[in-house]
């Protein structure tokens, strides 16, 4: 069981990188017969590692045929940037003109991440820095359900920043879109909480720039 359960695990993560990688694309079918092969695997993990992709909204099961890749509109990016926003202010007014100077010390590193020009290179690795740039912010909240629902957010926007700007990612796209991380920080630090909200809301809005 332990070694199925393994498995799976194994089979869910290649078919989400597969998808995050381009290398699966919006509406196409993949089969279990298909990843039984390329992986080595017993139907059974491929099975479970698919029924859990299905529960997660990545993947829709199609009797018969296969299970198909949902692709994400602009309506669900819109959405779930409007819930982020939203999300993210509320934690905002939680903390601002609470935190330490160890904690602001953890927000300029990550931003410094975001800015580095290496990173800024590999648009996955850019997109790590700045999700855990907002997931840290988030975390000071100390709330675990707000984190949670905000981690789930930023693991959907990935896979819609995979199928919508893949073909457009520069080095320079990097650093537009955490343009704004500096004066958010310089805003808490002020404890000044209207402009703080104003400059996550550019930040969140600069997705896929």
């Amino acid at each position: 069981m332990k070694k199925d359960s393994t498995l799976k695990d194994a089979v869910y993560a290649a078919v989400l990188d597969g998808i995050i990688r381009d290398e699966y694309k919006p509406g196409q079918i993949i089969s279990e017969k298909d990843l039984t092969e390329k992986h080595g695997v017993s139907k059974a993990p491929v099975r479970e590692a698919l029924i859990a992709l299905c529960s997660q909204g990545v993947l829709r099961s199609i009797p018969r045929c296969g299970y198909q890749i949902i692709a994400l509109t602009t309506k669900d990016i819109y959405e779930i940037l409007t819930f982020r926003s939203i999300l993210e202010k509320v934690c905002l007014r939680t903390f601002c003109g609470k935190l330490t100077e160890e904690q602001f010390a953890e927000l300029e590193e990550l931003n410094r991440l975001c800015c580095d020009t290496e990173a800024g290179d590999d648009m996955w690795a850019h997109w790590d820095h700045n999700a855990a740039f907002h997931l840290k912010l988030a975390s000071y909240a100390e709330n675990n359900y707000i984190y949670k629902e905000l981690e789930r957010s930023m693991d959907i926007l990935r896979r819609a920043y995979a199928q919508h700007y893949w073909d457009k990612w520069t080095p320079s796209s990097g650093l537009l879109d955490v343009k704004s991380h500096k004066q958010l920080i310089n805003a808490l630090r002020e404890g000044n909480l209207m402009a703080a909200e104003i400059y996550l809301e550019a930040d969140i809005g600069d997705f896929g720039v």
